[in-house]
Formats: C-alpha cells, structure tokens, sequence
C-alpha cells in the first residue's frame, strides 16, 4: 500500500525553517522516522558500477529486496468507549450517520458497535535493463497484477461494508441539456435519510457544506445560473476572511523571498507550509467560490504533495498557487506539466537527486501510478524505467525549476506508446513536457480522473456509465476540467445519488463551521498574542484540531492523497471528537471567532419542544429529523414534544443542537 512509502526526507544544505518535531495523524500509523522510499546516497560493498544506477523504494538497486509487510488499518476503537446517558443518545444517532444503505454498512463496523456495547473492537533505454524489480513486483511485470501501491477507493470498497454501499447506489444513467433539466427528471430511489431535495443536493455536493445563504442563491438564482457563477471564481468577489488572510505573513513571499527572510520568518514564528494549510482552511469555511475549493482540495488529493517535507516550507505554498489553484478548473495536462517543473514536485519524489549515472524512478512512476493512467493504466515496470530514464536533468537551483543538460540520459525510450529518439540533451527539456502532456491526455488518464471525480461528488461506487461520459468529454475537451464538470452536473447519476456521500473528517468540521454561521473576527474582548493576530492564531487551533481527527489540507505524507470513500474513515475515536468539537463552537469556545448564540440560531423559536427541534434542524441540517431522530434528540433535552420550552430549550439549546449535528443529516453529503 502506499501508506508504507512516505517521500523522503532529502539531506540538504539548504534546511528548512526549524520547528518542534511534528506528528502525522491521517487515519493511519505514522510512518517509520527512516522512509523505506529513502534515497539512498553512497554504495555498500563499494563504488556503484558503470552505467545507470536504479534507485527505488530502498535506494539503489540491490537482489532479494521486498516491500514490508504493512500494518493494514489500525484499530480506532476508543481505549475508554462511553456507554450510555447522552453520548449514548449521540451514538444512536452517529451509528447512522455514515451509513448510506439505511444503516448496515456502519452497524456492521467493530468501532462502531465498540463504542456503546462492550464488544472489542547512453544506449537504447527500450533494452533490457537491471532494475529493483522484485518478487513482488517484477521487472516487466504488468502492475495490475503485482502492486506497490494499492487503489485505495477501490480496496476500501471491496470489503464488506462496501458490497453494502454498492447494493444501494445508483446503476445506469444518461446526460441532459443542462443540470437543471436533469435536476428536474432524475427520480431519487435509493434509500436515505436525506431530504430528496435537489437544492439541498447540489449545495451539499458543490460546496464545504450547506448554508441558509447558499440554499437561498441556488434557489434565487436557479442550478444552472448558480452553477455557472461557480465555474468562473474569478468573477466572485472575495469574503472579508479571505480578505483576512493578508494576516499571514508568508502567504505572498515567493520561493526566493522565504529563503531570504528565513532569520526573520524564524524570530516570529512564522511557519510558511503551516501557513499555506491556515489559508486553505479559510477558504473551505468562508469563501463564496465553494465549487472552485472543492476542486481545489480535490487536485491536491490525485496530484498530492504533502506540505510537510523537507523543503515543503520554501516551496509548497508556490506549488499551491502557480499549480494547484491556478488550473483547478482549466486543464489539467497543463497542471501535470507545470508540477513536473515545479520545485515542491521535485524535491518531494526525489528527482532533484535523479541523474543520468543515478537514476531515482519515484517520480517517473508516481506521474504514472497516481497522477496519469493509474495502476491499471496499462503501463509495466518497463516503462517506469525508461521515463526515469527521460525525466533525468530535472532540478532546482536558487530555488528555481532548472534543466541540467548533463545530467540527462541519451538514448531512444519508448514509454506507453510514447516514443522519442531523445538524442539531444538541449533539446530534452521540451520532450520531457511532450512526454507528460501525452499521459495527461491518454485515454487511461481520462478514465483515471473521471473515476475519482464521479467518486467525490456522486458515490463511493460511481456507476460506469457516469465515468465512461466523464472520460469521454475529458478526452473530447482535451483535458479541460469544465466541461467534464458541465457533463457530470447535466447528469442523472449525479441527481439520483442523494445521501451516497459520507463527509470524511475534515468536510465534518468545515461543514459545522459553516452551518453555525461562524464568523471570522474575533471574539469582543479577545485579543491576540504578540506573533498573530486573533485569525490567524484561531486557524491554527483549527488545523491542529483537524490533525487530531486525521485530516487536514495537504496532510498525508506519502503521494497517493486522502482516501475518498467512508470505509476508510470508520473511526468512533475520531467521530466523538468531532461532536465534542461541535459542542464547543456552539457554545463559542474559540475565542478567535464570533458565533450566533445558541437560543438565536431560530431567529423566532417555537413555543414546544416538538416545534423547536424541527426548526433547529431545519436551520442546521436543512431538513426535518424522522420521528425516531427527533425522540432521540428529545431525550437528550429530557423532554416530550408537547413540553413547553423558552428560546434557551429550557437550558439545553446547546446539548440539543450538538445533538442534531451528530445526526446522519449533518455527516451525510
């Protein structure tokens, strides 16, 4: 898997900004402190031998070399799960809450069932050449059949719990006039908990989470109108929290600039790759081009480069600017070639130390495996080896993108139906760019992306009717994102697929920030500390919190990006601290911002209990509770629906409405 093949801490002379040891909190173990995807530099027993030197997941090429076995998914089953009383009201209600097929699939998981009861949880490079080929993966061998890195959706999906899922999702489908023609005709089948609304669908889909604003623009605006305004961010004008972020010292610096004020960037604290994480975030909550951070956040999933890594803090920011954001929703073999000669991309898969002599494969295999065709792309160990061969010359100098000339490999490669006599060391910069554009358009690619985009905003089993069209207007359109977008909204799996969506962790924490209407001053009174101003220290609690619950922008470590689907996401540890999370925002416990008080959230609360909890769901979920959701919730408070209850809920407006953010309407996209 490829959790077990973090990117290299690269030995520099250049060192990064110091800072306290960090640790990774992604759903899985931290990885080992020495990569087993290291380079390598120096050769036991001796000097290497002539020729190029192969450099793979253990340095350079030695015999009898195989991949550890991996730890698989930890157990997050809690050490101390409650058991009754409130929480467990809130489980009743959570046990549901991931569940797409009307409970089974979640009932089903060990964390789950753990958490209330008390169950445990120079030549021709198309020759023949020596590389780290093993007898996992063999040299030639195609990677459908022998794996280094595993499709996460796809592995997650094949369990038990997936079969569920699979059973209730949409099969087939076809494509309309426009999103609102088939808004109109789809007929929502499948069962859920969700109000078969497609105002509310497209708002929970297409954004970090619903909001009375949002529901209120589609509405008056009409999808197709509101669709369009989301395709062209750059006519949206920025919020005041974006506006906000100029609170963040090293947001603008360039490359050249971070290296500069390094001393100075120390003596204040400022930590740029955290920075870049702080900023995201912002914009996940408060930003009005929500279709524009979805995508944003979907990129840095399929082209992932974590923020932290050696040379993360120079380079990372810039790679979200100059590549991620400005070609989310325009081509994406543009995006590829301008990552491919990108610093961050460089450094962080070690092609910086990729030379004619020494040859390091890791991004020559990853812009295959995870950023192009994908692991059934058709591609063998072959022509990993001839693109690592090509893509030598690349590197950094001054903190810039430069071609080395002499440090590029010579010879005819011949890669994926790629072929170039590559005889020219000065003319090698170009083919290199010649040689990504034709992965990103290869029709592999087409139904690489279109499976992950159907899989982020329909279902976490996307019916092969939506991907072949996906892949079909990506290939049409030549990679541009917009029109494959325009394709899957026009779609009617798109509008079928209600409530076949969990929100991972993250999206659960942005989507109750929005929800409750925070807001981006501070608190009257508060004042921040000598570093940071209020904003920027209350992102920072913020990314800290989303790090304790697994997920944060840019955070994996290894290359292959979050997993999109709910399976790998079933933690109960990790769904408790989300509701107590929400508990303290409803009750303003980061000072940093401003919240509505509780007993306001209905801005004219019904007179009985009944009353007051539909209208409180309908203002943070958007949609009523069933009738067993609305007793549980009532239980909390210690009610009956007919009990006559003041603005407050008698007192207990806050544990009501924690409640309601921990029913499947809210983790439920």
């Amino acid at each position: 898997m490829a959790e077990l093949n973090p990117p290299p801490r690269r030995p520099r002379d250049d060192h990064g900004w110091d800072r306290p040891p960090r640790s990774f909190s992604d759903g899985y173990r931290d990885p080992d402190p020495v990569s087993p995807y290291a380079v390598t530099h120096g050769h036991p027993g001796g000097p290497p031998a002539p020729g190029p030197q192969w450099i793979g997941p253990d340095g350079f090429a030695r015999t009898g070399h195989a991949p550890p076995s991996g730890p698989g998914l930890p157990d997050l089953d809690d050490e101390n799960p409650p058991r009754t009383g409130r929480r467990g009201a809130l489980g009743v209600l959570g046990g549901v809450a991931a569940v797409v097929a009307g409970g089974a699939a979640l009932a089903r998981t060990p964390q789950v069932r753990g958490l209330f009861r008390d169950e445990p949880a120079a030549g021709d490079a198309t020759g023949t050449v020596v590389t780290d080929g093993t007898a996992a993966r063999p040299s030639g061998q195609q990677p459908s059949t022998v794996r280094t890195y595993t499709e996460q959706n796809e592995s997650y999906m094949g369990s038990r719990a997936g079969a569920v899922l699979k059973r209730n999702s949409p099969a087939t489908g076809r494509v309309f006039a426009s999103p609102a023609a088939a808004a109109s005709a789809t007929q929502v089948t499948v069962r859920t908990v969700l109000a078969k609304d497609p105002i509310r669908h497209l708002a929970s889909r297409a954004t970090f989470g619903a909001t009375p604003g949002v529901l209120a623009d589609i509405s008056r605006l009409g999808i197709d109108d509101w669709l369009r305004q989301q395709l062209e961010p750059e006519k949206i004008a920025p919020t005041k929290a974006e506006l906000k972020l100029a609170e963040l010292p090293t947001l603008k610096l360039t490359p050249t600039q971070l290296r500069d004020q390094r001393d100075q960037l120390n003596e204040r604290g400022a930590q740029p790759e955290r920075e870049t994480i702080d900023a995201t975030i912002a914009r996940q909550i408060w930003s009005d081009r929500q279709l524009y951070e979805v995508m944003v956040d979907f990129w840095n999933d399929l082209l992932h480069v974590a923020a932290e890594f050696d040379g993360g803090e120079i380079y990372r920011n810039a790679f979200d600017r100059d590549v991620i954001r400005k070609h989310a929703l325009g081509s994406y073999p543009d995006m590829l070639v301008a990552a491919n000669r990108h610093p961050a991309l460089l450094i962080y898969l070690n092609q910086t130390d990729s030379r004619k002599d020494a040859v390091n494969e890791n991004l020559a295999r990853e812009n295959l495996e995870l950023y192009s065709v994908g692991v059934d792309g058709g591609y063998t160990e072959k022509d990993v080896r001839q693109a690592a061969l090509l893509q030598t010359g690349r590197g950094v100098a001054d903190g810039k993108y430069m071609f080395f000339p002499d440090r590029h490999y010579l010879g005819k490669v011949k890669i994926l139906g790629f072929s170039h006599p590559n005889n020219s060391a000065e003319a090698a910069d170009k083919v290199i760019d010649q040689y990504v554009r034709y992965l990103a358009l290869h029709p592999s690619t087409a139904g690489y992306v279109a499976r992950n985009l159907a899989t982020r905003f329909v279902s976490d089993t996307p019916p092969k009717s939506l991907v072949d069209r996906l892949a079909k207007a990506y290939s049409t359109n030549k990679g541009q994102i917009r029109p494959v977008l325009a394709t899957l909204f026009s779609s009617s799996e798109f509008w079928a697929a209600v409530g076949q969506k969990v929100r991972r962790p993250m999206e659960y924490l942005v989507a109750t920030y929005r929800t409750l209407g925070v807001g981006p001053d501070a608190s009257p009174g508060f004042q921040g500390d000598a570093k940071r101003t209020p904003f920027a220290q209350g992102l920072r609690q913020i990314q800290d919190k989303l790090r304790e619950l697994g997920q944060y922008p840019m955070g994996k470590p290894t290359p292959d990006g979050y997993a999109d689907v709910y399976v790998a996401w079933t933690s109960a540890g990790t769904m408790v601290d989300g509701w107590n999370e929400a508990g303290d925002l409803i009750t303003g416990g980061r000072k940093q911002f401003t919240y509505p008080r509780p007993e306001r959230l209905v801005a004219k609360p019904p007179a009985t209990a009944g009353a007051y909890v539909d209208a409180l769901a309908l203002r943070l979920v958007h949609q009523k509770l069933s009738a067993r959701e609305k007793a549980l919730v009532l239980g909390v408070a210690g009610v009956s629906a007919s009990t006559r209850v003041d603005a407050t809920f008698n007192g207990a407006v806050a544990a009501v409405a924690r409640t309601i953010l921990a029913s499947p309407q809210h983790h439920l996209r």
